[in-house]
């Protein structure tokens, strides 16, 4: 890491991408070291009046804040010294062309953020179960005693730490393929890919480019540095040939030379010569194998980064899951509902459905990713008893999968939840898990997420 804390931007101008959180995070970094920062979103300048405050009273003691709002505009692309993008940002944006033209830098967030930091990077990418990934080793992390702190898509934007790291400070980050894209020297002390499957294919050209951009998260490393990778897939496995770091595995299935196991229900770790026993797999709280995925993987990732061996089973113990990640909602008359919001893509809601024997009443539908929706067929036939379907893709949902179990339609989210509960008995399970994106009908999916809880506590509160 360079830890370039000190570092100044006077004179500079910087074009910021995008005024959500790691947007504004990178504009107040960069106003802080002095920069021109021309900060660009499609929201206009009254929908961002809370949150431009900060980075104005900011302005008025250092540097300088250009606001260009309610759209893109082609000259603010190429008149300036480089670029940070926020991760909800495409490249493909037509106004980035001209930064190309001009030979401007492109940036992420985290990229700005590694050439500051101080400390180590862990950084956790994949389909899927990276948030609860990330929350957990930071969780393990401190319960070892450790600096700790989970960043990234998951709460904190990276550049947030940067100003007061120190060389002790330990960073577990969640990285999507978006944030990848535009790395150029960001080089973790830990990389990991945790799965991969089809995913945001309305962005890539197919998904090959997908895995191609996931992938760049080890592009940095060297033989000092390590590759977690899961054993399991395939994919990632393969990995492992290709890195120039040392590749450490983690496996459900199967014992691995280095990484993290399961034998005989006890998770063990192995450094490639010595075994230690971690602890039983029935001290894991959270529902569902691809969970014990996140624990091997967590696991892993953690001991590579210091944590003592003994200490992880506390944690583990108590760690019930993440907000939005198959999260246990309530019990109304005798009905569990279950909030999966996260569950953005096909692959989430085939992992959140086999978490569950039968007896579903699911709740599926949003923006469309490009997801084959068919591959939930032989699941949904067993498990699903009833299908209420929500959003743009209802209908091509309703398509792949009315044939396999009895399917309706609703117009928002609680008429969903609503119907749900009229067609559910004593014992069934009520499961938010759409295997789609959030952005037709909520601002994002923790914004899905708490709707559905609201409904159900409205449910309950009856």
């Amino acid at each position: 890491m360079n830890g370039e804390s000190g570092k100044t931007y006077a004179g500079r101008t910087v074009l910021v991408v995008g005024a959500a959180r790691s947007g504004l995070a990178s504009a107040e970094f960069l106003l802080a070291r002095g920069a021109r920062v021309v900060l660009t979103d499609v929201k206009n300048e009254e929908a961002l009046q809370l949150s431009l405050a900060p980075l104005r009273k900011l302005a008025q003691e250092s540097g300088e804040l250009v606001l260009d709002l309610g759209g893109h505009r082609p000259e603010s692309f190429c008149n300036c010294d480089f670029v940070i993008i926020s991760p909800g940002v495409p490249l493909a944006l037509p106004a980035f062309e001209e930064s190309r033209k001009a030979g401007i830098p492109i940036l992420a967030e985290v990229e700005l953020a590694f050439r500051h930091l101080k400390g180590k990077i862990l950084g956790i990418t994949g389909s899927n179960g990276k948030t609860t990934t990330t929350a957990l080793a930071a969780e393990l992390l401190r319960g070892a005693g450790l600096k700790g702190h989970a960043a990234g898509n998951i709460g904190n934007p990276l550049i947030a730490y940067a100003s007061l790291s120190t060389p002790n400070d330990i960073y577990v980050v969640e990285l999507s393929s978006f944030q990848l894209e535009s790395i150029y020297e960001f080089r973790p002390f830990v990389g990991a890919i945790l799965n991969l499957t089809p995913d945001h294919m309305d962005r890539y050209r197919d998904f090959a480019d997908y895995v191609d951009a996931k992938q760049r998260i080890f592009m940095n490393q060297t033989a000092t540095e390590f590759a977690v990778l899961n054993e399991d897939d395939p994919r990632t496995a393969a990995m492992a040939g290709q890195v120039s770091s040392t590749p450490v595995f983690f496996s459900r299935r199967r014992e691995v030379a280095r990484g993290t196991f399961l034998r005989g229900g006890r998770l063990v770790y192995c450094d490639g010569r010595h075994e230690t026993d971690l602890f039983g797999a029935e001290e894991i709280r959270l529902k569902g194998s691809h969970n014990l995925e996140n624990v091997l993987a967590a696991s892993a990732i953690t001991l590579l980064a210091g944590a003592a061996p003994g200490s992880l089973v506390n944690v583990i113990r108590a760690f019930t899951g993440v907000e939005h990640r198959l999260e246990w909602v309530a019990e109304v008359d005798g009905v569990q509902y279950f909030n999966d919001s996260k569950a953005t893509n096909v692959d989430a809601t085939i992992k959140s459905l086999e978490a569950f024997p039968g007896n579903i009443l699911l709740i599926a539908g949003g923006h469309d990713k490009g997801g084959d929706f068919t591959a939930l067929r032989t699941l949904v036939a067993q498990r699903v008893k009833h299908l209420i379907v929500i959003g743009e893709a209802a209908g091509k949902i309703r398509d792949a999968l009315s044939d396999v179990t009895e399917t309706s339609a609703a117009t928002s989210l609680a008429e969903a939840v609503f119907f749900a509960s009229r067609k559910a008995s004593a014992g069934d399970i009520v499961l938010l898990a759409p295997a789609c994106a959030s952005f037709d009908m909520f601002q994002n999916f923790e914004h899905r997420g708490r709707v559905f809880k609201e409904a159900v506590r409205g449910l309950a509160r009856r």
